[in-house]
């Protein structure tokens, strides 16, 4: 999987808010809910007119490739690459891809060092 991951920023920044329920004009590319209340990820712009107060802005990243929910390692493998290069990120599992969230103004240097990780491997 490492050899393709193919990764690709989305356009705009997005945010991690929590709600108690969902709001349709939110659009949510992601939810998960958990005992405190719904967590949600949203455009920054959605969350901003809702008045939800999120940390950071983050970049979204989809990795291409065609994850597998039981494969082992992938996640580590980008997370580590990341860490080594001082990038917070938050990797959710999707069916078909694998998503990578980062801080935005570290979108462009996250999808350079995966381009590299992907790279290395097909070398190897």
């Amino acid at each position: 999987m490492l050899r393709m991951l193919s990764p690709r920023a989305h356009a705009g920044t997005f945010s991690f808010v929590t709600v108690d329920r969902l709001s349709p004009d939110l659009d949510p590319i992601m939810m998960f809910r958990e005992d405190e209340g719904l967590t949600l990820v949203v455009s920054t712009e959605a969350a901003a007119r809702a008045g939800l107060a999120s940390e950071t802005a983050m970049g979204w990243i989809t990795l291409e490739v065609q994850s597998s929910l039981v494969g082992v390692g992938l996640t580590a493998a980008v997370s580590t690459a990341l860490a080594a290069a001082g990038i917070a990120c938050n990797v959710v599992a999707a069916y078909h891809h694998d998503h990578v969230f980062v801080p935005a103004s570290m979108t462009d240097a996250a999808v350079a060092i995966l381009h590299a990780l992907s790279n290395a491997r097909r070398d190897a």
